[in-house]
């Protein structure tokens, strides 16, 4: 059937999916009325208008996933009230009343389906027992629609507003015990739905954390060390002080949390402008040496040397893949590698916060307020219930968010002044130059095939960024990753490089990485097999069967494989774009890739176009994807698989790598860290969703790793040359 339309990952699923979304359904604080607001709290999520129109709120923060659209858009339906009536509002961050509260792992969707939707259905129950109540009938009489109970029998109804203020006195029932609509009963799920910020967007109206304003605001910049380890030595504060509308010069540690940190120093004006400028009179010195031997030159030799020796930790074992291969009919080997990636978010970091009477009030752009509130109270010494967190939109987050350096330092310029607030706001060089960075990666891989072209073997020595046998943030390769688990014969094993450079998490984390890897390399072992990549992975998958992963990968997003599925998704998609096998040549190729990561199984078709001198152009997509029984927001789903595209893209072809030289990365704005501009999107991005009677789950990132393989591999039906080491160099495809 289809549809046309720093807490470790693992801790953290298990805490969100285990644990539970909603604490404290009954709640009435956290979502209180503003005051004058004439609204009726039901629980942490509903206010009810005199009109009989509602607020409902959405919990996660909206980075442009559509969250803020999405969750009450659940709670709505159960709670049996027509989207006209609806106003999402996002709550405030309160991991008490809420639970996680996180836009990360495409965790919303599938830890919020149910809850949210056991939300609305309880508030609709205390309605309808409250009408039960004043007209002294039975609750199995009464029906409700649009924010309505009517008992027919009778023909009383009653809006929801007028029912209001007995409502709120029921005791609410419990969650797990309340019925749900059967699919075929909705009216709102499952129905496109605008954003709701979508206008405000179009009309420039202030809504992410950088518009902030507060009576009385000041505003901060900050000068950090270029180095990751560094230390700040002197600096010229006089000098900087005597400067025009300079109010306060502090220097700072901004170590929390960080791996290796760097010290700061931040310039406080009326202005941003005039404290950005004033960093230029600072002159400081900092204490650098020790990192001077750091530099992505010297992490890809040592690459090499480990690459050539014995990996120094076996990560998975099955089999004899060393007998395997030397017994193999033939044998395929390549290596390949990608760099250090930014976030390189439109919104660069920034933060607004007021420090007084020993409480601090943030106004943040954070995918993970609840970290933030733990990074604040160790950074100033403050009890996390005197830290009060709202939550404004993001411009973009992809991860970056979910590290909460900059709270840490605009919380210790505000309590340096207290009873003011602070905006703190980075200038686009300090974004892409203190960023946690997606780590970059080595590969030296070998493949058996029999005498059939079968895939008997298969073997990959993984170098990347960590010490003491573990990875850095972000570096790890799961021993779930595709098509390990399902090859009789197989060896992963990994080396590491130490640094002090500071990674973290990308939008599809490590799979937007091993998807290119693994995808292209498995094209190089079907093309000496004779066939092409689809034909290759049915071979590898077998008859439909599910994996149970024990465990699951690391971050929790793979608990098991279902073939039959991934079949499913490889097939709807040749039949979208009508493959046909290996195509291309004369500048013109087609390429094929697949993945299944954060719950989410996605195909994708893509035809390209090579120019004389190597630049490629993507002229269409064919994208088809299994994220389980139902597609809330169908508009919006599309667009995140679109997005998702369009930062494959970013990360293959517009030149996009983080440079480290001497300690410190070397890129400063978007003239050298590019991202897509418009005429590099393709003429059209065809998505088709499969819908199977799995959970449902997110789709902010499973879309996103087929994509780059996919390319790559249409690039070598054009060109007849491999990529192997990203990103594309358009030199190398004419040499």
């Amino acid at each position: 059937m289809t549809a046309p339309v720093m807490l470790g990952r693992r801790a953290l699923l298990k805490a969100t999916l285990v644990g539970g979304a909603v604490l404290a359904f009954d709640a009435r604080i956290a979502f209180a009325a503003n005051p004058g607001d004439k609204a009726t709290v039901i629980n942490a999520y509903i206010r009810v208008n005199p009109d009989n129109s509602f607020i409902i709120g959405a919990k996660n923060p909206e980075i442009g996933q559509g969250v803020k659209t999405m969750l009450p858009m659940l709670i709505a339906e159960e709670l049996d009230v027509d989207w006209a009536q609806v106003t999402p509002e996002t709550t405030i961050a309160d991991d008490k009343v809420y639970g996680f509260q996180i836009a990360g792992g495409s965790f919303t969707t599938p830890m919020n389906y149910i809850p949210m939707r056991q939300v609305g259905a309880a508030a609709r129950a205390m309605f309808v027992k409250a009408a039960a109540a004043q007209w002294n009938v039975p609750e199995n009489a009464l029906t409700t629609a649009g924010g309505t109970v009517t008992h027919a029998a009778s023909k009383r109804s009653a809006t929801y507003a007028q029912l209001a203020a007995a409502a709120a006195k029921v005791t609410a029932p419990a969650l797990d015990k309340v019925p749900l609509k059967e699919p075929a009963a909705f009216r709102i799920i499952g129905r496109s739905k605008i954003g709701i910020d979508t206008p405000a967007i179009v009309a420039g109206k202030p809504l992410f954390g950088i518009d902030v304003v507060k009576p009385g605001m000041v505003q901060a910049a900050i000068e950090a060390c270029p180095t990751y380890g560094g230390t700040l030595v002197s600096f010229d504060e006089a000098v900087v002080k005597a400067l025009p509308g300079i109010i306060a010069v502090i220097p700072m540690n901004s170590s929390y949390d960080l791996k290796g940190g760097h010290d700061a120093v931040a310039i406080v004006a009326e202005s941003w402008w005039v404290a950005n400028q004033a960093r230029a009179a600072l002159k400081p010195v900092w204490s650098v040496d020790a990192q001077k031997g750091y530099s992505t030159a010297s992490f890809a030799r040592q690459a090499k040397e480990k690459m050539d020796g014995k990996a120094e930790t076996t990560l998975f074992s099955k089999g004899d893949a060393t007998q395997a291969l030397a017994g193999a009919a033939k044998t395929v080997s390549a290596r390949y590698d990608y760099p250090f990636l930014a976030h390189a978010t439109l919104e660069p970091q920034n933060c607004t916060a007021e420090f007084r009477d020993g409480k601090i009030e943030f106004w943040a752009p954070t995918q993970f307020p609840a970290d933030g509130r733990r990074i604040v109270a160790e950074a100033i010494g403050i009890a996390p219930e005197n830290i009060t967190i709202h939550m404004t939109r993001i411009g973009g987050g992809f991860g970056r968010r979910l590290s909460n350096d900059y709270m840490a330092q605009v919380a210790q310029i505000a309590k340096a002044l207290p009873g003011r607030p602070v905006k703190l706001i980075w200038n686009r060089t300090d974004d892409l130059r203190h960023d946690f960075y997606r780590p970059g990666g080595w590969h030296s891989l070998s493949a058996g095939l029999d005498g059939e072209g079968r895939l008997t073997a298969l073997t990959d020595h993984f170098v990347t960024y960590g010490k003491e046998g573990k990875p850095a943030t972000g570096a790890g390769m799961h021993d779930t990753e595709f098509p390990v688990r399902l090859l009789g014969d197989v060896a992963l094993g990994v080396s590491f490089i130490e640094s002090n450079v500071p990674t973290g998490y990308l939008r599809a984390p490590t799979s937007n990485a091993m998807a290119f890897v693994f995808q292209s390399f498995l094209d190089e072992v079907a093309l000496a097999a004779g066939t092409d990549l689809p034909e290759m992975l049915r071979r590898i998958l077998g008859e439909p069967r599910v994996l149970k992963f024990e465990g699951g990968s690391p971050d929790g997003s793979t608990p098991e494989f279902n073939t039959g599925r991934a079949r499913t998704i490889i097939d709807k998609v040749c039949q979208m774009a009508g493959w046909k096998g290996r195509e291309g040549g004369n500048g013109k190729g087609r390429g094929f890739g697949f993945y299944y990561s954060h719950r989410g199984y996605f195909a994708e078709v893509v035809d390209i176009s090579v120019s004389e001198k190597g630049a490629v152009q993507v002229e269409k997509v064919w994208v088809a994807g299994d994220v389980g029984a139902q597609i809330i927001n169908p508009i919006n789903a599309v667009h995140q698989v679109q997005g998702s595209v369009i930062d494959g893209i970013g990360q293959i072809l517009s030149g996009q790598k983080v440079e480290i030289v001497n300690g410190a990365a070397n890129r400063t704005n978007f003239h050298d860290y590019p991202l897509p501009r418009i005429g590099a999107a393709p003429e059209d991005v065809v998505v088709e969703f499969v819908l199977s009677d799995a959970p449902v789950t997110g789709l902010g990132e499973p879309a996103l790793p087929p994509v780059v393989p996919a390319i790559a591999n249409a690039i070598f039906a054009a060109t007849g040359k491999r990529v192997r080491s990203l990103p594309v160099v358009p030199a190398d495809l004419t040499a």
